[in-house]
């Protein structure tokens, strides 16, 4: 957990939340502020189903701190819903209410929101890699305005291929599908190349930016790879995608 943001704001607040509330108008902002209302921008990328998940979840964990929606919290909510392009737009939007603080979902959403400003408190609810995103300058002292959770993905790429290898010891090679363009992406790829690279193992990186050709892409690497790994892609996280794989994995 990264410590360290100079405003204080309540701990619940790094909790995720996921869905689509009705915004404020501006009078209305200013009369809840007046009253001690604590406003929650909540900057997110995600689908429905998963947006519905976490709003439960976020608002369970506030009302268990005794933040109700309505009385001492106001939550404004914005999903781009997988639209990356949308994602500034929704952060100035939510710097210009104001918001008290920001939650972000993920590093695309805590970077449109770092841009957008310098003074309201940015909560990341998850990232890989913060200090090689360029969002904290340590995860001891963060420094600036943001602050929240860094997760183990990127550490822990390399021990997924240790573990793959112990599953099928004779993998030489395996294809590491995933999105150039998202945060963290590039440290997970050189974890895997790093521990590839002990083990016997040549890694090829596919970088797959549109979703509607993941499938054929997908059929593509079976052909030419004896495994496959995706480490963390919001956008090609799909349904469909993850049939093929079980799918490819089942034929081993």
């Amino acid at each position: 957990m990264i410590r360290g943001v100079q405003k204080t704001v309540p701990l619940s607040l790094l909790i995720i939340v996921s869905a689509s509330l009705f915004p404020a108008t501006h009078k209305g902002l200013a009369e809840e502020q007046r009253r001690n209302v604590s406003i929650v921008g909540y900057l997110a990328a995600g689908s429905a189903p998963i947006a519905a998940t976490r709003l439960s979840a976020f608002r369970t964990g506030l009302r268990d701190l005794n933040y109700i929606e309505g009385q001492n919290i106001r939550i404004e909510y914005r999903n781009s819903a997988g639209d990356v392009g949308r994602i500034p737009r929704n952060a100035q939007e939510l710097v210009g209410l104001p918001v008290d603080i920001i939650v972000t979902a993920g590093p695309n959403d805590t970077r449109a929101a770092k841009l957008a400003t310098r003074t309201i408190p940015i909560v990341m609810s998850q990232d890989n890699d913060p200090v090689g995103n360029g969002f904290v300058a340590s995860l001891a002292r963060p420094g600036a305005n943001i602050t929240g959770l860094s997760t183990l993905s990127a550490d822990l790429s390399g021990k997924r291929l240790e573990l793959l290898k112990e599953i099928l010891p004779r993998v030489s090679r395996i294809a590491v599908i995933g999105t150039s363009n998202t945060p963290g992406n590039a440290t997970a790829l050189k974890q895997t190349q790093t521990t590839g690279a002990a083990l016997g193992v040549s890694v090829q990186f596919y970088d797959v930016l549109n979703v509607s050709r993941f499938v054929n892409f997908v059929c593509f690497v079976v052909k030419q790879s004896r495994s496959l790994n995706t480490p963390r892609a919001r956008r090609l996280h799909s349904e469909s995608s993850l049939t093929i794989i079980r799918k490819f994995l089942g034929t081993l």
